[in-house]
């Protein structure tokens, strides 16, 4: 049984490395070029099987692979703007968002490659012709100890300063740093020594943002488990999420302008497809009910005076 159990954990320490060093690749969307290549290829071999292409018969084929393109392009980007007409939580003024974190609020895995879930949410006020403006600050690969020396820059603090709203996702490549020097031997123990160190950095980022604005309101997004569809019998995993989802949740409740946003549950017991091909982002549907997600959470913290109502189709 012991023995059964290391093969198992040291395999899925081989995928987590797998995905970190996926996480790393500078360019996702070569793949995509590629692919268009590939068929462009295959249609063109078979026209030379059947014998010398003519000029006509290369024009056309031209036409083809771009038609198909361009059917692609727009039936992804469609995805982005579908919103409930006549149902929408409107905001009561004037609003400024500011989003800061990893490739969650860059929007890595975003198929429509418009932003991911603050992508979706400038979307939505936009479609509604609501005067609330979203900045995106998500870095890709980004670390707590990272995001707290990325707000010395400029542009980032003096966004913060004017923000009614900052959104935060962070942590994730904390977890993927331990699991890059543990893959070999994955226990408990490490990761519960981070996540001490990870709620400190994120304590220092709360009162970094609370000292260049103390009148804006932060919320923290919480993580979700992208291996639980293959790898659900291992529980070690889920733990180590739900330890640090409370971790930030715990930290949260120690300031007054400070929420916290699950959406773990979101991407839990689910027959829909919801993560990008990467196995690990979520795709446009997963992000998408993460924006409806934040949404709520923001309707609920702010209804007296910020908000009546906003909702996305999921």
């Amino acid at each position: 049984m012991q023995r059964k159990k290391a093969v198992i954990i040291f395999i899925t320490g081989l995928l987590f490395v797998c995905f970190f060093l996926y996480l790393l690749q500078p360019d996702h969307n070569q793949g995509k070029v590629e692919s268009v290549k590939a068929i462009a290829s295959n249609d063109q071999g078979k026209i030379d099987d059947t014998g010398d292409t003519t000029a006509a018969e290369e024009e056309i084929q031209a036409e083809l692979v771009k038609e198909n393109e361009k059917s692609i392009t727009e039936d992804i980007k469609d995805k982005v703007r579908e919103v409930v007409e006549g149902a929408l939580d409107l905001f009561k003024k004037d609003l400024k968002i500011v989003s800061i974190g990893d490739s969650l609020t860059e929007g890595i895995g975003d198929e429509t490659e418009n932003g991911g879930y603050v992508g979706i949410l400038n979307h939505t006020f936009e479609d509604n012709n609501l005067n609330i403006t979203v900045e995106n600050f998500g870095k890709k690969g980004n670390r707590s100890d990272q995001l707290l020396k990325r707000l010395e820059k400029e542009a980032i603090s003096s966004a913060i300063k004017e923000a009614d709203i900052v959104l935060i996702t962070i942590g994730a490549n904390d977890i993927m740093k331990v699991l890059k020097s543990n893959f070999m031997n994955v226990t408990m123990e490490p990761f519960k020594e981070e996540r001490l160190a990870y709620i400190e950095r994120l304590r220092s980022i709360i009162n970094k943002i609370n000292e260049l604005n103390p009148e804006t309101q932060i919320y923290l997004i919480g993580f979700y488990n992208p291996f639980e569809q293959y790898f659900g019998e291992i529980k070690e995993l889920d733990l180590i999420i739900d330890n640090w989802n409370e971790a930030g949740k715990s930290l949260s409740e120690e300031y007054d302008n400070m929420g916290y946003i699950p959406i773990k549950d979101l991407f839990s017991d689910t027959n829909i497809s919801l993560l990008a091909d990467d196995k690990f982002h979520p795709n446009t549907n997963g992000y998408k009910l993460m924006a409806k997600r934040v949404l709520e959470y923001l309707k609920e913290s702010n209804e007296e005076t910020e908000i009546t109502t906003v909702e996305i189709e999921t």
